[in-house]
C-alpha cells in the first residue's frame, strides 16, 4: 500500500501500516515532504503526487491523508486505478463532494473506509456495549465536548491552507467530523435533524509578528436529534482557557462518562442513583505504541478491521457512507467550503 501526504500520514499513518503485520508499505507521496520521509522511515519509494504513486508503484490499497482540499482529487485517483481507499477526515470539502466519492466507491466495487479511529478509543468500546446490553437504559442524551487553547486571540499559528474555509480549514473541519462519528457511532443510526452553527471570535490572527485574516470558524456546535427521545449536544471550541475533552451518555439508569485533557487522556465513570465509580477498562494491546503518537494504537485497531474487509469478512470498519453522514452533519450546521 502506499500513502499520500506527508504530515499526519507522515505522524500517523505511515508507522501504523508499518507496524501492521497485513499491510506493506512500500510508497509515500508528497509534493514536498516524500523523499525526507521515506528516507527517515525506510519506505522504498518517494513520489511528488497520488497520480505518479500509482504509476510508479504496485499499490493494493492507497491511504489519503493529504491536506483537505487534496481528498476528492486523490481519491478519486485512486478509485479510477481500482483500488481500495482509507480517507482521512474529512471525508470532503462539501456535501456534494462527499456523495459522489461515496458512489464512485460504490461503483468501483473496493473497500472503503474512513481515519475514524477514535471510535476505538477504550472509553467509547465501553459505551457501545453498555447501550447495547441496556446497563444505561433508556438513553436519552449523547454529549460530546472538544475544547481547547490554540485559537484563543493571542495564540500564534502559522498561516496556511489550515486558516482558509476554502481549502478545508478550521475548526469545523478538524474536529466536528470526528465527533458527530463518535455520535452517530454511539446513536447507532443517523439523526433525524441536526442544528446548529459555526462561530469566529478570533478572525484576526498574528504569525511570527504579522497580521492575517481568518477565514475558517474557531468554535463549531451542533444539536442533534435522533429520535425515539435521544438527543445529542456536541461542542468543539478552540477559544478556550484550558485543554478538556468530555464523552457521555446519560440514561434514564446511569451515565457513563470519559473525561480528560484531551479524547486520547480521559477517565472513566459510571453514575447512578447510588454512587459515582470510575471504570477500569480493557487497554488498546498496542497501547506502547502511543508513545511515538497517541492515535497510532487506535489506528492499528482500525487497520485490523480494514484487513478483515479487504479479506472478504465480517467487520466493522468505518466506510465513505460513514464519512457521508458526518459531511451531511457538518452541511446542516453551515460548513461547505466551496
Amino acid at each position: 500500500m502506499g500513502v499520500v501526504g506527508a504530515g499526519f500520514g507522515a505522524l500517523v499513518h505511515a508507522p501504523a501500516f508499518r507496524a501492521h503485520e497485513r499491510f506493506e508499505l512500500v510508497a509515500i507521496a508528497s509534493p514536498s515532504r516524500a523523499s525526507d520521509v521515506a528516507r527517515t522511515q525506510n519506505i522504498p519509494h518517494a513520489f511528488a503526487s497520488c497520480e505518479e504513486m500509482l504509476d510508479g508503484a504496485e499499490l493494493d490499497l492507497v491511504s489519503v491523508a493529504s491536506p483537505p482540499f487534496a481528498h476528492h482529487h486523490d481519491v478519486s485517483a485512486a478509485l479510477r486505478r481500482g483500488k481500495h481507499v482509507l480517507c482521512e477526515k474529512p471525508f470532503a470539502l462539501n456535501l456534494a463532494q462527499a456523495h459522489e466519492l461515496h458512489a464512485f466507491a460504490q461503483s468501483a466495487g473496493v473497500i472503503h473506509a474512513l481515519a475514524f479511529e477514535f471510535r476505538y478509543l477504550s472509553s467509547i468500546v465501553a459505551m457501545r456495549e453498555l447501550i447495547a446490553n441496556n446497563h444505561l437504559g433508556a438513553p436519552r442524551q449523547i454529549e460530546i465536548a472538544h475544547r481547547a487553547t490554540s485559537l484563543r486571540a493571542s495564540g500564534e499559528r502559522p498561516n496556511s491552507w489550515w486558516f482558509d474555509r476554502n481549502r478545508g480549514g478550521g475548526a469545523g473541519n478538524a474536529y466536528m467530523p470526528h465527533l458527530f462519528d463518535l455520535a452517530l457511532h454511539l446513536a447507532g443510526r443517523k439523526p433525524q435533524t441536526t442544528l446548529g452553527f459555526l462561530r469566529t471570535a478570533n478572525p484576526q490572527r498574528q504569525s511570527k509578528g504579522e497580521a492575517f485574516t481568518s477565514t475558517v470558524a474557531d468554535g463549531a456546535f451542533a444539536l442533534l436529534n435522533f429520535g425515539e427521545g435521544l438527543a445529542a449536544t456536541i461542542t468543539s471550541d478552540m477559544t478556550q482557557v484550558a485543554d478538556s475533552s468530555l464523552i457521555a451518555v446519560h440514561g434514564e439508569q446511569r451515565t457513563i462518562v470519559a473525561s480528560g485533557k484531551t479524547l486520547h487522556e480521559t477517565t472513566t465513570f459510571m453514575v447512578d442513583e447510588e454512587e459515582t465509580a470510575e471504570l477500569d477498562l480493557r487497554a488498546n494491546p498496542r497501547a506502547k505504541l502511543a508513545i511515538a503518537h497517541p492515535s497510532i494504537p487506535l489506528f492499528l485497531s482500525l487497520l485490523d478491521d480494514l484487513a478483515q474487509a479487504i479479506d472478504g469478512k465480517p467487520g466493522s470498519v468505518p466506510t465513505f457512507a460513514d464519512g457521508l453522514a458526518a459531511q451531511e452533519c457538518l452541511d446542516a450546521i453551515g460548513y461547505s467550503a466551496i
